[in-house]
């Protein structure tokens, strides 16, 4: 394994990541082959990608139900004497935790790769602060689906509005989402497929969370340029569903 010499050591990237870009971060850190450097699941896959391409694997560990993001908790319990780096991902614009997964890096001798780290200072304030105000309506408006969670103090940047289907998953979400595409409301769903099920990185990791929200998460749009018309319809077609099809 790479031998760590300073412990908690850190490199930011910006929030238009990709996997070449965190890649030379892992590498700056002296970070390759004979490491683990543990990521999430639910989420984009260039986190993965880039640990292999810098020669590492990949340790997929499980979320926090509420905000998507790793768990550290979960984290923990996946160190190992080869683990190197912790690279954490701000998912849909909920910051990670990076209090806590700073400190567990600290007490572990471990590097943090923070992805996204810039908070959104990069993008048009405009922009985020419509976005907010979109989600605030459909936070008080939406009854039948579990509205997004922010954590407390925390600033969520809304890249995705996501809220979770009840009922039995992926088939209760997925005729929810085409209940919406019928009467005009176009939804996605937000991880497709978690990164720890795709055939280039696949593992046998057990991730309850992560495989929950995968099945019942759909994201709802509050882009800038959407109406208060157009997001009174969207709560207006998700309550008439009533949270189930």
């Amino acid at each position: 394994m790479q031998q760590m010499t300073t412990a908690g050591r850190r490199h930011r990237i910006a929030s238009d990541t990709t996997a070449a870009a965190l890649r030379q971060a892992l590498t700056v850190l002296g970070i390759g082959a004979g490491d683990e450097v543990i990521v999430p699941s639910f989420g984009p896959g260039a986190p993965a990608d880039a640990v292999r391409l810098a020669g590492a694997v990949p340790v997929f560990a499980d979320i926090d139900p509420r905000t998507f993001c790793l768990d550290p908790d979960a984290v923990a319990a996946g160190i190992t004497c080869r683990t190197a780096a912790i690279l954490p991902v701000h998912v849909f614009g909920h910051p990670a935790p990076m209090s806590r997964l700073n400190e567990l890096a600290e007490s572990r001798a471990l590097a943090v790769v923070e992805e996204g780290a810039d908070g959104g200072r990069t993008e048009d304030a405009g922009a985020v602060a419509r976005r907010r105000a979109h989600a605030r309506f459909l936070d008080s408006a939406l009854k039948g689906v579990t509205v997004p969670y922010t954590e407390p103090g925390a600033r969520h940047l809304y890249h995705r509005y996501t809220v979770r289907i009840p009922g039995n998953g992926r088939p209760d979400r997925d005729a929810f989402a085409a209940a919406l595409a019928a009467r005009g409301v176009r939804a996605e769903v937000s991880v497709p497929v978690p990164v720890h099920r795709m055939p280039a990185h696949r593992s046998g990791a057990v991730l309850p969370q992560t495989e929950r929200a995968a099945a019942d998460t759909l994201s709802l749009p509050v882009h800038p340029g959407i109406t208060q018309r157009e997001l009174t319809h969207i709560a207006d077609t998700c309550n008439a569903l009533g949270g189930l099809v």
